[in-house]
């Protein structure tokens, strides 16, 4: 133990209590605390809650802090995570429901304050998947919060705001669109008291009224639309609430933009929805934002305001918001109706792209919630959160394939699942080549799912009365069928050709070096989605029955490393200990006849085994070593080598004739990506809802008992292809899955081009699925080919100059998704 001027131990066994009481009581009498391995003591994280850093002197570690609730089971205490451990926050190996053991800490006065301080978590152990506390504690929020003795007082320590004092409200943990915190107020009775509209002025006047000294008088108006809302806080800004949201409001002589500005937004933004009906006083205008997203409102029928916008301001001067209770709106206002565009599937690809519509369909797949990082953010970093969802309505065989981002309605967006009624306002309509058209969300999408409709201005309309006569004639075990959750989807599949535009980099895939790309795997967080393109060689192929699992789904109480201040390098990959394809052939060798072009030759050929004994030693290897060097003719047509290796089950693979020698030269091999668990869709079922919600969605702020500790069980794939590629320059190799769509009862089928094409390794590689695909809801006999029947293919990757499609995505701890979504020879490569 130690025991200096600044750092002493805690001593195990002095009191039993409470760990954390114990700590406080320590850190009164030290600057900081190490606490030996075997004496601390677990404690479980139950919130974790992000806010824009307060801005330092020098380098900014992170743009954001994090202040992190854990409980021992006695008491409650809020601690600051050093900012060095911001990364277990990025990676969500720190998290919500999970235990901790603190190794080191200090206790932080605000010296600017007086009576406030924190205690700071400066070094910690992850546990495992499962916190061993909660199970015990009855009631979270009933334990008592620690506050050091003399801070009892604090109003900030003991609220819902930041302990970074300079900052009064928490931001949602993944994006900054969702409304996160107690103070975003919701349900607020509506006013019932009578209103003086004798003094109104229409929105018609107010464009005339905008250049002159007036004195405004009231509006009432109705809610036509609404956006999500917008976070504009960064450093140096002296805005406590620095939030913004954007409505469109009619009257009878037309409609206008709404802007509800910084606190205003915590107290009202729930309040207001489509629908709603205001008195406004003291409100100001200004000239429109022309670099701002609209709603498409032609259906409506009435005329736009364009020029200027209305502020409703927290002060100077303060605006009055009055929210009319619905019975009180009386006819003779002449407030408009609001109306809606729903189209039905059968009408969609009629649609002009990006034309707005509303659709209304019964969920059948919903997606793992993603992140992409917003684009051209001159701010603090900041995500967008996002899945893809099916829907059906029984007008097309085919479904709406739904882009559906974050719409700040975070109780929604979180419980959408199979078989509920999910109802999109004012998404976009955009086309693709050769494929099903999909929609996406625009700023003014709002959803709403099952148990959010009554009330809705939309029930009364005629094509959402048809979508649910339809429903009745449905039954639930018949849909449920074709059910499914998570998974890896993306939409649309790669163009037929790929284009290198030096105009729009960001029309698809960016072209990257090999190098650029370990950075990015390195830099990922936590569901974050990217793709990319590489260019090289494919020099190994491995087929695998059965997905990777992660850390946390091979133990329960597998702990993390020390992450210190300090030391908290994370450890990278072995590059030099990667066992090759050829050494793994101690076990047992497939060796193939000669490849043929004929298919169905190919599917009739029988392909030999010679099984090698356990006594194959090391000169057997150099002597293959050896050959694998020959330059004799007869090495360098060589047929394609197949090599099984048994362990738990027999895996196939290939690998180029150039490849054993080039691995050896290689200066780094990235093995960390591949397909996991957590990459294979579930099927639906409502015993399991909570489960696959849980398993589906980001890792929530705070925890709450009914978050279960079930986890998924191990599915069963139907196998997937590790792809190794070669950098052009043959300096670094990375490890990809391929993993091919076999039936088109899967979610990725959808709109997934079916041109028949032969099964070799690169015509699989190049359109994603397995030719043809079968289809078990009508019984279809059709047998996929067989693993060892593409691979005696892949001899035509042999010095294949290849651009690779890869889809990217962090799933949490140390494990990262590399897929390969389409493989271009470059005579389909077109420069721009």
């Amino acid at each position: 133990m130690e025991d200096n001027s600044s750092c002493s131990s805690v001593v195990s066994g002095l009191s039993q209590v409470s760990f954390l009481q114990r700590t406080l009581e320590r850190l009164s009498s030290t600057q900081c605390l190490k606490v030996q391995t075997e004496e601390a003591a677990p404690v479980a994280v139950i919130a974790l809650q992000r806010y824009l850093s307060e801005e330092a002197e020098g380098q900014q570690l992170d743009s954001y802090s994090y202040d992190v609730t854990v409980t021992d089971g006695v008491w409650r205490a809020k601690c600051f995570v050093h900012p060095s451990l911001n990364h277990l926050v990025h990676t969500n190996t720190l998290r919500t429901g999970a235990d901790i053991s603190i190794t080191q800490c200090s206790f932080v006065y605000n010296e600017r304050r007086l009576g406030h301080g924190y205690i700071c978590i400066e070094q910690l152990r992850c546990g495992g998947e499962r916190s061993a506390i909660l199970p015990h504690v009855k009631d979270v929020l009933s334990l008592p919060m620690l506050v050091k003795h003399g801070m009892e007082r604090s109003v900030v320590l003991q609220s819902d705001v930041p302990l970074q004092v300079s900052r009064k409200h928490y931001l949602s943990l993944w994006n900054n669109d969702d409304p996160e915190g107690d103070i975003w107020t919701s349900g607020c009775p509506s006013s019932d008291a009578v209103l003086d509209v004798s003094k109104i002025t229409l929105l018609c006047s107010l464009e005339s009224s905008f250049r002159n000294t007036w004195k405004p008088l009231p509006l009432l108006v109705k809610i036509i639309h609404k956006s999500r809302l917008r976070y504009y806080g960064k450093f140096g800004l002296k805005i406590d609430y620095p939030y913004q949201a954007y409505f469109e409001v009619a009257d009878q002589s037309g409609t206008m933009s709404l802007v509800l500005w910084n606190e205003l937004c915590p107290e009202f933004f729930q309040r207001l929805n489509v629908g709603t009906v205001l008195y406004i006083q003291n409100y100001t205008l200004k000239q429109s934002y022309s670099n701002r997203s609209h709603p498409q409102m032609n259906h409506h029928r009435m005329k736009t305001f364009n020029s200027v916008e209305i502020c409703l301001n927290p002060r100077n001067p303060a605006s009055v918001i009055t929210v009319v209770s619905p019975k009180s709106v009386l006819p003779q206002w002449g407030l408009p109706d609001v109306s809606y565009q729903f189209i039905t599937r059968s009408e969609l690809e009629k649609l002009s792209n990006n034309s707005a519509c509303d659709v209304i369909g019964l969920v059948t797949f919903v997606g793992r919630v993603e992140r992409v990082k917003s684009k051209g953010n001159k701010g603090p970093e900041k995500y967008w959160t996002y899945r893809w969802i099916h829907a059906v309505d029984g007008t097309s065989g085919h479904p709406f394939i739904l882009e559906v981002f974050s719409s700040s309605q975070p109780e929604i967006f979180s419980h959408i699942c199979p078989m509920t009624y999910l109802v999109c306002t004012q998404m976009r309509v955009c086309h693709v080549e050769g494929s099903f058209p999909y929609l996406t969300s625009s700023c003014e999408t709002e959803t709403f799912i099952t148990g959010h409709h009554k009330g809705q201005p939309y029930v009364s309309d005629p094509k959402v009365k048809s979508f649910i006569q339809w429903t009745k004639t449905l039954k639930d075990n018949v849909v449920l069928q074709r059910t499914a959750v998570g998974g890896h989807y993306c939409y649309p599949r790669p163009p037929q050709k790929y284009t290198q535009s030096t105009a729009d980099v960001s029309a698809q895939a960016p072209l990257v070096a090999v190098s650029d790309l370990k950075r990015e795997i390195e830099t990922l967080k936590f569901r974050e989605h990217k793709k990319l393109a590489i260019q090289g060689q494919i020099t190994a192929v491995r087929y695998l029955k059965n997905p990777k699992t992660t850390e946390s789904q091979r133990t329960g109480e597998k702990e993390v490393p020390d992450i210190s201040t300090d030391v908290c390098e994370q450890a990278a990959p072995d590059t030099h200990n990667d066992p090759s394809l050829a050494e793994q052939t101690s076990q047992a060798s497939l060796i193939s006849p000669s490849a043929e072009k004929s298919s169905a030759n190919r599917r009739k050929r029988r392909i030999q085994m010679r099984r090698a004994g356990p006594e194959t030693t090391e000169e057997g290897q150099e002597q293959e070593e050896e050959e694998s060097e020959s330059d004799s003719e007869e090495a360098q047509h060589a047929e394609p080598r197949l090599q099984l290796q048994t362990q738990d089950s027999d895996v196939l693979s290939w690998e180029s004739r150039s490849w054993l020698k080039q691995r050896q030269e290689v200066s780094e091999h990235l093995c960390q990506g591949g397909l996991y668990q957590d990459s294979v869709s579930r099927r639906f079922t409502f015993d399991e809802k909570d489960v696959l919600l849980q398993w589906s969605n980001l890792q929530p702020t705070r925890w709450a008992p009914e978050q279960t500790a079930d986890t998924i069980p191990p599915v069963a794939s139907q196998g997937y292809y590790q792809v190794t590629v070669l950098g052009i320059n043959k300096q670094i190799a990375v490890d990809a899955a391929y993993f091919p769509v076999v039936s088109s009862d899967e979610p990725r089928a959808a709109g997934l081009p079916q041109d028949p094409h032969g099964n070799t390794m690169l015509s699989c590689l190049s359109s994603g699925f397995l030719c043809p695909l079968s289809d078990t809801a009508n019984h279809s006999e059709v047998t996929p080919p067989e693993p060892e029947e593409v691979l005696v293919t892949a001899s035509e990757l042999e010095d294949t100059h290849v651009v690779c499609i890869l889809d990217l995505c962090h799933l949490g701890g140390d494990t990262v998704e590399v897929l390969i979504s389409k493989v271009y020879r470059v005579t389909e490569v077109c420069l721009d």
